[in-house]
């Protein structure tokens, strides 16, 4: 797959289509500056970017955990400062000002979805924003549901718990992930009443591709689909051309940057008429909608039929400033993935040098590099270990099972990335020389 497709198998946006101007000049509401031609990603882009995190340190900790809690820039903290700011000064009047703030958050959303007119639910979490789902679902004539067995643990705790409670749950094997799409096609039948499945696999980083097909194979089926984008967004460019019909859960703790508390259920056009058997006062915000009677429940159109309730709009204050420092700076879907896909190739080409015993730690090395999201999954029975020893060098990275993670961003320095794959070989070799097994070059 060339790395210019996104998670669909649908060509993205061609290099260099969406790069920031680079004439200096302000954009129309001038308050925004254009990025400089240096800024326009090519190589390093550390010295660009990481004086804007100091409050991170960015530049003095090598945080490789990009693909789980990526560093904040400086200006979220205004945000949270903003936040508290309105509050004490609207005190329950604020509500006004933060549902603006909310606004903005799904607009930015919006821009890494591909998708503008995208009807957004926001939630504090995607699990809050899976159940709502799952409670539209009919699940008394339709008691069965699809996924894989390499879903995140929002997904498999919760969908484990309702397999207790009779919901036939049919786990498709996650690998190989360029298969996986059609094999669940195939396991989709007329008592099924959805399919989730993720667009990145979080613990190998492999892109499952075919996802337009999945949802043609769930149209004919009348089942729904929901695809948890959580690694796409902010590494992977995303699109929902050819399956519009899904529904998309993700967020921006991850990628973007934004922190706690900011993640979002896209609601798709024929969802209009469902009825979440879970749902929060804040539906009601809105005009009800017809189907509202004396003893029912009513509920108004667009994705306000899956509001929740008062939550802390602080997160929605961050989220405001980075997407606005995202736009300043250029960080745009096809950007960030050239840089991602950069610095993945650093990391992968250092670790290959070190030259490690498969037995020891491997790495997946079928197809290309855009087959992948925004991290290095290297495999090893040591990976716990590995993760600990590596923490106590100062180098942050995380592991799940026997997978040990290494997730770069765009702040990082190559000589940061250098130095972690480093660590990782002198903590590989000790390991050896713990059992006893003979160390190259020692």
């Amino acid at each position: 797959m060339n790395h210019r497709e996104n998670p669909q198998g649908r060509v993205g946006h061609p290099d260099g289509a969406d790069l920031p101007a680079t004439d200096g000049a302000a954009v129309p509401d001038g308050t925004r500056p254009r990025v400089p031609e240096a800024a326009v990603p090519g190589g390093d882009r550390s010295a660009l970017l990481a004086p804007h995190y100091s409050m991170f340190r960015v530049a003095e900790r090598m945080l490789l955990t990009g693909h789980s809690h990526q560093a904040w820039p400086d200006v979220a903290m205004a945000g949270q400062v903003e936040a508290f700011e309105d509050a004490a000064r609207e005190v329950d009047a604020k509500w006004g000002r933060a549902m603006a703030k909310a606004d903005e958050v799904r607009a930015g959303f919006r821009r890494f979805l591909g998708d503008p007119s995208a009807e957004l639910a926001l939630g504090g979490n995607t699990h809050e924003l899976v159940l709502r789902f799952l409670s539209a679902l009919d699940l008394r004539s339709r008691p069965r549901l699809v996924t894989s067995d390499g879903e995140f643990h929002t997904l498999r705790r919760q969908l484990g718990r309702l397999a207790e409670e009779g919901v036939e749950v049919v786990r498709v094997p996650a690998e190989p992930a360029v298969t996986l799409a059609a094999r669940m096609a195939e396991a989709v039948d007329d008592r099924t009443a959805a399919v989730l499945v993720s667009a990145v696999l979080f613990e190998t980083a492999r892109i499952v591709p075919g996802l337009g097909e999945l949802a043609a194979a769930c149209g004919r089926r009348g089942a729904e689909l929901l695809v948890d984008a959580y690694h796409a967004l902010g590494v992977v460019p995303f699109s929902l051309d050819g399956f519009d019909a899904a529904w998309v859960v993700g967020g921006g703790y991850k990628y973007l940057q934004l922190g706690e508390g900011n993640c979002f259920l896209r609601i798709p056009p024929h969802a209009a008429g469902l009825r979440p058997v879970i749902t929060g006062w804040y539906a009601e915000f809105a005009e009800l909608a017809a189907d509202h009677r004396e003893g029912t429940v009513g509920y108004p159109a667009g994705a306000a039929r899956f509001a929740g309730s008062t939550y802390d709009p602080t997160s929605h204050y961050r989220a405001a400033r980075v997407f606005g420092f995202f736009a300043d700076h250029g960080l745009t879907p096809s950007v960030l993935r050239r840089i991602s896909l950069r610095q993945r190739g650093l990391l992968t080409a250092g670790f290959d040098a070190l030259d490690i015993p498969d037995d020891l730690v491997t790495r997946d090395r079928e197809g290309s590099p855009g087959d992948f999201g925004g991290f290095l999954s290297l495999r090893s029975p040591h990976a716990g270990r590995l993760q600990a020893r590596l923490a106590e060098r100062g180098v942050l990275t995380d592991s799940r099972g026997e997978y040990l993670r290494f997730g770069p961003a765009p702040y990082l320095s190559d000589a940061q990335l250098a130095a972690a794959v480093d660590a990782l070989g002198e903590e590989v070799a000790a390991l050896r020389r713990e059992a006893g097994s003979p160390v190259p070059g020692s």
